[in-house]
Order: structure tokens, then C-alpha cells, then sequence
């Protein structure tokens, strides 16, 4: 794969062209990335609306018809429904591990195998979070096991 950088003259937008005889799985993860890192999701704390870079989201949970967004230390309200943030976030790091809950496994320190099939995740900040049974061939997909 050939990369190549050039610099813009000031106030000319950024632009990433891809050129590729085949888009790939590895081409796609690529792109989306790139994506993932320009979006926003806009989220409510103390009666503040406030920007977060899904890169900072730890996990997505929805308690009593709410949904909010877990980071390291803070957590912020969404307006979006589960099921919305798992359709906007497809094809990066965010997986659904149960019902009511969605994980960025980027930030999971290490996964292991818990009762009754399901799985146990270690997240970066010390907190656990359970993959249950259902969505456990779709995390070993995710993760090329």
C-alpha cells in the first residue's frame, strides 16, 4: 500500500482520495476509522449540551428508557435509542454486548470467559461489563476468533 501526504494551502478544506482495485474489509475499517474520528455525538450533562468524541465513549447503557454515554469518569445523557447508536456505529469498534448495553472495544483491557456462555470484559478504567450469551459469536467475529 503506497501512502502519500501532501500539504494545503490555508483555508482549503482536507480531502482523503482512496484508490484501490478491490475495497476490502481492511480498506472499509480504514475509512471508517477516519470517519469515527471526525463525528460527534452531541450528549447532555447538568442541563448542558456538550460534544463527545466517540473515541472517549467507554460504553453506551440504557437504564429506564434513557441512554447514556459512560466515559473513563463521566457520564453524559443521549437522546439517540440503543438500537441508533448500534446502526450509526456498525462498522467501528462499538459492539453490542447485551441488551441494553453497547461497548467500544477499544477500550477493553481484556476479555474473558465467564458463566453459562457468556463473556467477561475488563475496561480500561477497572470497570466490568458482561457480553451475554446471544451476542457472544458476534464479539468473537468482531474479533477474528
Amino acid at each position: 500500500m503506497k501512502i502519500t501526504i501532501q500539504d494545503r494551502p490555508d483555508g482549503e478544506e482536507d480531502e482523503i482520495i482512496v484508490r484501490c482495485r478491490h475495497l476490502d474489509d481492511r480498506m472499509l475499517k480504514m475509512i471508517y476509522a477516519l470517519k469515527e474520528g471526525q463525528e460527534k455525538l452531541t450528549a447532555l450533562k447538568d442541563g448542558r449540551f456538550v460534544q463527545l468524541a466517540p473515541r472517549d465513549i467507554f460504553y453506551f447503557e440504557a437504564v429506564d428508557n434513557r441512554v447514556f454515554a459512560c466515559l473513563e469518569r463521566d457520564v453524559y445523557e443521549c437522546k439517540l435509542k440503543l438500537y441508533e447508536l448500534e446502526q450509526r456505529f456498525a462498522e467501528t469498534d462499538f459492539f453490542r454486548a447485551t441488551k441494553s448495553t453497547i461497548v467500544n472495544l477499544s477500550k477493553v483491557k481484556s476479555f474473558s470467559p465467564a458463566f453459562s456462555g457468556r463473556f467477561e470484559l475488563l475496561m480500561k478504567n477497572g470497570e466490568k461489563l458482561i457480553v451475554s450469551r446471544q451476542y457472544v459469536p458476534g464479539l468473537k467475529e468482531k474479533l477474528g476468533l
